[in-house]
């Protein structure tokens, strides 16, 4: 597959692209959190038995988990913003179908369409990657990776105020205002990215992720209502291996596929896609206590007897410093790398819980572990795409941040499923009714804190990535001194016209000897460019810029540390390496 820019002109990409591409992913995470403060009165909101109620929850889970390598997918091969624009407006109708009903089935269809929003993360990642300057890149990816936690740390008080004081349907209506304003502000401010992927769409592949997915996720969220033994659960999960085992060999075979296998199983990426879980794992659990400690009435001798808005309230300082994190994370990443900010964010959050064990008594100390958590998943999913985005080439960057979204949701799933058995079995009987339990609660802070010791594992893991500065400077400074000073595995020069004047954001792309791309960048301000190679061999560096001719200047490269000075001129001169 070759990564190609389209024949339109591109847009200079403005200031305000990376806002509302967060802005973007803020939307989809407020869906997600939209029904946490009513979960508990579906049953009876719906007129239904609870075990039906969890599938209003259930289906945007696996919707997502289907749209979200999907639509990154599309993304890489039709356009990154056009379906970005299609995933929120498939939201907004998802939620204006919920928000006129309360019949479960139509209740279900609408939240199944409103999962389809989770492609907006991975495609947000995809357009900044292709549209922003290298030294501003770290940063904004970080808070785009960071937006699922921010928006739904911001959407819980939000959304318990509304559920206390208004219909309950109101929700859905807010979620359709903030979804439509975010598709005219992109619209509106975020250009369309040059860049796509050559081929055609797998269809049998996707058909067969969906399937699989589908197979696997659903016990998992069903397993405590069916029993984890039932040969409900144990079916599908032995039918989800089946599944997903043919259709990985069917995707070894296909010349153009949904997810590059190969690919996704160099050690950069399969670690991080490993780790990834880990984190969505420990990321949820604080979400499904922290809330519920601070509801439970205090003549439990332990519930500190809060309302549901300031308990969402108290737990929101978990998405604000998650948000807060990202510039912190671009200067250190710019320095030590992203894999040294995820083992940082990693034992951050290993502390938090640990510490949390002891911290459960009174609510300020509620808060206090929502910061300290914050912060580390903040660090640790701010260097998710980044390590992704250094390890794929550039018309495959849609699909693995799209499979990495999906780990995480993954590991999310993992974590309700647990977390909610774990709180059953330990719960009290009062009345008739299942109250959870100290002892429940420190269960499951040591279960996300081992489900980070397995993470850092994976991290340790992880190679010692190239040293590339378009992933990581984090100023016009940074990016002068790494683009100096630090050798290269790969080819950096020069864009030039006929005159010898350098060329601004000229596009080039590396192409390996089976005419697949091996890399892509943009030029800077001054004409220069760097790109790492993958591998010794013999490559094809191809520009190409606005009122340009093409060119093509082939190269060869001995895979060792050194960067080899290639000026590229255009239109049409070919320059030997």
């Amino acid at each position: 597959m070759t990564h190609t820019p389209t024949d339109q002109p591109t847009r200079r990409a403005s200031g305000a692209v990376v806002p509302v591409l967060a802005f973007a992913g803020i939307v989809v995470a407020v869906m997600q959190t939209l029904l946490v403060p009513v979960i508990k009165d579906l049953p009876q909101l719906l007129d239904t038995a609870p075990s039906n109620a969890t599938w209003v929850l259930t289906s945007t889970l696996l919707s997502g988990a289907v749209a979200t390598p999907i639509m990154g997918r599309l993304g890489d091969l039709y356009g990154k913003r056009r379906l970005l624009i299609l995933s929120l407006a498939v939201m907004v109708v998802g939620a204006l179908v919920s928000a006129l009903t309360s019949d479960l089935l139509t209740m279900i269809a609408g939240r199944t369409l409103q999962g389809f929003a989770m492609g907006a993360i991975p495609l947000g990642i995809g357009l900044m990657r292709d549209m922003l300057p290298r030294e501003k890149l770290g940063s904004a990816m970080a808070l785009m990776s960071s937006s699922i936690g921010v928006g739904g740390g911001l959407a819980l008080p939000l959304a318990a105020l509304i559920a206390q004081h208004a219909d309950w349907h109101a929700l859905f209506y807010g979620a359709a205002g903030i979804g439509a304003l975010a598709i005219a502000l992109t619209l509106l401010v975020v250009p369309e990215s040059p860049a796509r992927a050559e081929g055609t769409f797998d269809v049998l592949g996707a058909i067969g992720l969906s399937t699989g997915l589908v197979l696997f996720l659903l016990p998992i969220t069903k397993g405590s209502d069916w029993g984890w033994s039932s040969g409900t659960t144990l079916g599908l999960f032995a039918a989800s291996a089946v599944v997903l085992l043919l259709w990985g060999v069917m995707e070894l075979r296909v010349k153009a596929p949904l997810v590059d296998l190969r690919t996704t199983a160099r050690p950069a990426v399969l670690f991080t896609n490993l780790a990834s879980i880990m984190v969505g794992v420990s990321f949820y659990v604080v979400s499904l206590v922290l809330p519920q400690l601070l509801q439970l009435p205090k003549a439990t001798g332990y519930g500190l007897g809060q309302s549901m808005v300031v308990a969402g309230l108290l737990v929101a300082p978990l998405g604000l410093t998650m948000m807060f994190t990202a510039p912190v994370y671009a200067r250190l990443s710019a320095k030590y790398g992203p894999k040294f900010t995820l083992i940082l964010g990693m034992l951050i959050i290993a502390i938090g819980y640990g510490a949390g064990l002891g911290l459960m008594s009174a609510a300020w100390q509620s808060l206090v572990i929502a910061v300290v958590l914050g912060a580390g998943i903040g660090l640790a999913y701010s260097s998710l795409p980044a390590l992704i985005v250094g390890a794929v080439p550039a018309s495959e960057t849609g699909a693995a941040n799209g499979l990495n979204t999906l780990m995480r949701s993954i590991g999310t799933s993992v974590s309700s499923a647990v977390i909610g058995m774990v709180l059953a079995n330990t719960a009290n009987n009062v009345g008739g009714v299942a109250v959870p339990t100290m002892h429940g609660f420190r269960v499951s802070f040591l279960i996300a804190t081992g489900a980070v010791a397995v993470g850092l594992l994976m991290a340790l893991f992880l190679p010692k990535p190239n040293r590339a500065p378009q992933l990581r400077a984090s100023s016009e400074e940074d990016a002068g001194i790494e683009r100096a000073d630090e050798v290269l595995r790969g080819f950096r020069g020069r864009v030039l016209d006929s005159a010898g004047t350098p060329v601004p954001r000229a596009k080039v792309t590396l192409i390996d000897r089976r005419g697949r791309q091996a890399g892509a960048t943009l030029s800077g301000d001054d004409g220069t460019y760097v790109l790492t190679v993958p591998a010794q061999g013999a490559y094809v560096l191809a520009a190409r810029a606005i009122g340009h001719g093409p060119l093509a200047s082939s190269a060869t490269h001995a895979g060792d540390d050194r960067a080899i000075d290639l000026d590229l001129a255009l239109p049409g001169e070919t320059v030997t390496a």
